[in-house]
């Protein structure tokens, strides 16, 4: 099947199906992490909860933080 007749077929799924079929696309070109990535992302992900724990840090909604990511693109 060439790409064309691919996103012929994928534009009559419905918007739930087109997002998962997107994301399992994205998925499937990234590389396996490897284990040590794994470990590594499990220790930064504990410090974090840690210093959160601690008072260390403060939380922020994800749409603050998406805000400020468009303002700065903006300026």
């Amino acid at each position: 099947m060439s790409v064309e007749e691919l996103l012929r077929e994928a534009v009559r799924l419905t918007e739930d199906q087109q997002l998962t079929l997107v994301h399992r696309l994205l998925l499937a070109s990234e590389p396996p992490a490897s284990e040590e990535v794994e470990r590594a992302w499990d220790l930064e992900i504990r410090e974090r909860i840690g210093r959160y724990d601690r008072g260390e840090t403060v939380s922020r909604s994800a749409s603050a933080v998406l805000a400020d990511l468009d303002q700065r693109l903006a300026s």
